[in-house]
């Protein structure tokens, strides 16, 4: 669904030099949650708090799915556990087999994506069909693995399935099972209509990989219409056919592309081309019919460095000034005002935001949603305003831990009109003080229909706002005063969006035409008129304060642009109303072929005021609290090997397990390995046990001596992540401390390496860590943070008396600066590392100068310098084989300095280099890689050390 997701800030500061946990930290709810389980033939439904009526109603819609969700891909899903996840204001769903299940996301969307379809259910549809794709692997060499990997076999033997028909393949049908989906509404296609309508048709190695340059629809866009193109020309079970032939034996290159060969003769460059060549038509055609195109002008100068720059939602501050959204390749997220002479000016960075759309602006102030996540349960995301005082530039917090999801300032400023879905999946528009927050009062809502983007009306008094009912949409105009509402349009199939009031008037969006484009409605007669006509689409109309103009931001090819006209109501068009929307390309044809037909468009059960129709039962976490979910072969948590044994993880992410036999295959030794995270708690609790073998020889005193022997490790230890942030900073704090103990048995060799723990001397160790990081956002052509700053704190003792003795502590801290061109950046970083190695050793706690093996020493002072910059954003390809999107390089010095016994022994290091770097696809997967080469001068041994550097997977 919704590609949205919060940054988890642990790996903003690297902690792998230090023998740290191993199992990574989920996001949870809260421990105080109770959670209840509607239990049915085909599926569990989990979800904590008053959510009886959605969950029994969600369940519902997922048995009437089992079987015709999934019809045309010849598969019969197994029992599937979902949970639905109502303390966050995100809106999302995914499935995944790590362990096998779904999370449903529960507070609605307000964008246009919706349509007319409940969100519970269109979550259904979408992430159903994904449980039916991913179980399509359970055939040929996916049911070979599954002995060995468990349902990890199913990701193995995925591989070489693009992301493009996973997601498009599920638009597809939630388009052709509902009266709604993402098909059949023009805004999902705008990128892609946009970019062939001005002749940018792309190779498939782009439209797939994606650029840094230019527009390139996601692979939900590309998916939807390559998939829907297959199914339309070759029958509704074509891709059961493909597949089917994929996974006999998927692992070689473009085995993926040969299962459509097989079924249909088109390589998939010749599928991507013929879609193209068929949309391309449709749409052109779909041009030629519209009525001639609106004039308005551009208050944006076009970029010139031709790179996707979007300026969107605006909102007049004064009659000839809008504030807007200006975002892109190249841009975080940011408020510019923008003026008719062509000016901007950059006015405020906003945080994570929730609903631009709802940008909303009066009095001379701002107001958005933005997510605040709680600083330690990942699942419990607030939705609150912020209020911009656009003269003082003065922030307010409003409605802090709220769930706003769309708001807007009365024309005084005193007041703001807020969209509410609560844990309980009840929809509200609320009325709030927008100095302090608090609630003046709640609408009522009987039929808990969904509001969309409110307005309020000039008069102050009233406010209009899309509903959202099992009929339909329509606009209403609400009284809060008596607390009374009416329609002015019928309810229909119709996606209305963004109402304005103006005069007599209602001002919205519809895609009734096939295009968006925006419309008005008299609020006395009811006469519908066309009010705009542009080629693309025209989005979220806002009126002058003088009521003489009308801004809305224009789709492009190049990005959306803010546009300008007069307003004037004499020149609107009178349209019929609309009953339904002109559905997309393909869409119609999609639903013709299910036998089902249009399956949600009928209600599973009785309205939910009616009895429950399946059982509740009480659901434990900790009773579930193990869920073996791959097993065999399978990776360990340490990602360095491969073992035998199994990996747990419940359904509430609050315990992971792993257990197995690792095997070392350079010593040809085996060990045993156990470790549990249990992460229900404010701080995480992890133990690890290690019991294995060595087999390892040293040289003494000229003679070769090989000894085996066996070892066991214990770690045990407490763990704090948390994440700060709340503003265009991400921010994170970790805190740990943990136990380690080593011992060895069986140990015969006459010397040891001062590094390992010997027989008579066993390690019993503390450490502690406390991680620090701050980081401006980065876009998506920056190649390194431009502003922020890290820090890491190490301390390691052995207390206890017994065994071995030895003491460090370091620190280590970066600051990232903005370099010299818009996407470089500076790089310092200092640290100074002390301790005592009389008996042991202790892995490095700082980074040492690159190109120069670690040395231990007593005292380490070390700095560096770097400088990362981007030399080229390219379009290169080499076949199906390769397709590189950029070249980045690191120039940087290091500097060191240690010293031994107490100042007996002094080192310097200086050492300068050059990172290379190349970022680029392999096979047409869609997560790019990056891999170079360092060069380094190593000035105290006057040479030259060329080192590679190892693969990072760019997510």
């Amino acid at each position: 669904m919704r590609c949205l997701l919060l940054c988890g800030l642990l790996g903003l500061f690297s902690l792998s030099q230090i023998r740290a946990q191993s199992l990574p930290v989920l996001s949870q709810n809260r421990p105080a949650l109770r959670w209840q389980e509607v239990y049915t033939p085909h599926f569990r439904v989990l979800y904590a708090g008053p959510l009886d009526s959605a969950a029994q109603r969600t369940a519902a819609r997922l048995e009437q799915l089992h079987g015709p969700g999934v019809a045309t891909l010849g598969v019969v899903p197994k029992r599937l556990g979902v949970v639905l996840q109502n303390q966050t204001t995100v809106s999302n769903g995914f499935v995944t087999f790590l362990p096998r299940h779904a999370e449903f996301f529960t507070t609605p969307q307000q964008g246009l994506d919706l349509g007319t379809v409940d969100w519970l259910d269109q979550l259904a549809v979408h992430e159903f069909r994904h449980v039916g794709q991913f179980d399509k692997a359970r055939q040929g060499i996916g049911r070979l693995l599954n002995p060995l990997l468990g349902d990890g076999a199913l990701g193995i033997a995925a591989v070489g399935v693009p992301q493009w028909f996973f997601e498009g393949d599920a638009v597809g049908a939630e388009t052709a099972l509902t009266r709604s989906g993402r098909g059949r509404i023009p805004s999902f296609n705008v990128g892609l209509r946009g970019n062939l309508l001005a002749g940018r048709r792309y190779s498939y190695q782009k439209a797939v990989n994606g650029s840094l340059r230019d527009q390139v629809p996601n692979w939900y866009v590309l998916g939807y219409f390559m998939t829907s193109y297959l199914k339309t020309h070759y029958g509704p079970d074509v891709w059961a056919k493909s597949l089917d032939t994929y996974y006999r034996f998927p692992f070689y290159p473009f085995s993926f592309s040969n299962g459509i060969r097989r079924s249909t003769g088109l390589t998939v460059e010749q599928l991507y081309q013929r879609t193209m060549t068929e949309v391309d038509s449709a749409w052109r055609a779909q041009q030629a019919a519209l009525p001639a195109t609106t004039p308005a002008r551009d208050m944006v100068v076009a970029a010139t460095d031709g790179v996707l720059t979007r300026y969107e939602y605006p909102q007049y501050v004064t009659d000839s000034t809008v504030l807007a959204l200006k975002s892109g390749l190249g841009h975080i997220p940011q408020f510019v005002l923008l003026s008719r002479r062509g000016a901007e000016r950059m006015v405020f960075v906003p945080g994570q935001l929730n609903m631009p759309e709802m940008l909303s602006v009066n009095d001379g102030k701002a107001v958005w949603p933005e997510f605040q996540q709680d600083a330690r349960w990942g699942q419990q995301i607030a939705s609150e305003l912020k209020v911009l005082d656009l003269a003082t530039g003065r922030l307010a917090r409003v409605g802090k831990g709220g769930r706003y999801s769309a708001a807007a300032l009365s024309p005084d400023g005193q007041r703001l009109v807020a969209v509410r879905t609560d844990a309980s999946y009840h929809h509200a528009l609320v009325l709030l003080d927008a100095r302090t927050g608090a609630e003046i009062q709640t609408l009522p809502n009987p039929q808990n229909d969904f509001y969309q983007q409110p307005r309020w009306h000039p008069d102050g008094r009233r406010v209009v706002a899309v509903t959202l009912s099992a009929a339909g949409k329509t606009i209403v105009v609400i009284d809060p005063g008596t607390a009374t509402s009416h329609a002015l349009l019928p309810v229909a199939n119709v996606n209305l969006a963004n109402p304005l009031p103006w005069r007599g008037f209602v001002l919205y969006n519809s895609s009734q035409s096939g295009v968006d484009n925006l419309y008005a409605v008299s609020a006395r007669t009811g006469q519908a008129y066309r009010v705009t006509s542009r080629p693309l689409g025209a989005y979220h109309a806002a009126v002058s304060p003088d009521g003489r103009s009308l801004a809305f931001h224009d789709a492009r090819a190049t990005g959306a642009r803010v546009v300008e006209m007069p307003l004037d109501s004499t020149a609107w068009v009178p349209v019929p109303t609309a009953t339904a929307d002109i559905p997309g390309p393909y869409a119609t044809a999609l639903a013709a072929q299910e036998p089902a037909g249009q399956l949600l468009s009928r209600p599973p059960v009785a309205p939910d005021s009616a009895a429950l129709r399946y059982g509740v039962r009480r659901y434990s976490p900790l009773r579930h609290a193990f869920n073996v979910f791959s097993y065999g072969l399978v990776q360990s948590p340490q990602g360095n090997t491969v073992s035998l044994g199994l990996r747990s993880q419940d359904l509430l992410n609050t315990t992971q397990v792993f257990a197995g036999i690792g095997y070392d295959q350079v010593e040809r030794t085996a060990s045993v390995i156990g470790a549990l995270s249990y992460q229900a708690w404010y701080p995480v609790l992890d133990v690890d046990v290690t019991y294995g073998g060595r087999d390892a020889a040293i040289i003494f005193r000229n003679v070769v001596y090989r000894d085996q022997w066996r070892y066991t490790r214990l770690q045990a230890g407490l763990r704090l992540p948390l994440n700060l942030t709340h503003s265009k900073f991400f921010q994170g704090l970790t805190v740990g401390t943990s136990f380690l103990h080593e011992q060895v048995y069986d140990y015969d060799l006459p010397v040891r390496r001062r590094t390992e723990t010997g027989p008579n001397n066993p390690l019993n160790a503390i450490q502690s860590i406390v991680g620090y990081a701050s980081q401006l956002r980065r876009s998506a052509r920056d190649v390194a943070p431009r502003w922020g700053g890290t820090f890491l704190g190490t301390w390691r003792t052995t207390p206890f008396g017994q065994g071995l003795d030895a003491t460090q502590w370091g620190a280590q801290g970066s600051v990232f600066l903005p370099g010299l061109g818009r996407h470089h950046a500076i790089r310092l970083r200092g640290s100074y590392q002390r301790q005592h190695q009389a008996q042991y050793q202790f892995a490095p706690a700082v980074s040492f100068p690159r190109g120069q093996g670690y040395v231990s020493f007593d005292r380490l002072q070390a700095a560096s310098l770097d400088y990362s910059l981007p030399l080229a954003f390219t379009h290169w390809e080499l076949g199906r084989w390769l397709y590189v999107q950029r070249l980045r390089a690191t120039a940087f010095g290091d500097v060191a300095r240690g010293i031994n016994n107490g100042g007996a022994v002094v080192r310097n290091y200086q050492n300068v280099g050059l990172d290379f770097l190349v970022q680029f696809n392999v096979l047409r997967l869609r997560t790019p890689f990056e891999a170079g080469m360092r060069v380094v001068y190593n000035t105290r041994l006057q040479q030259v050390v060329l080192e590679p550097l190892a693969f990072d997977i760019r997510l």
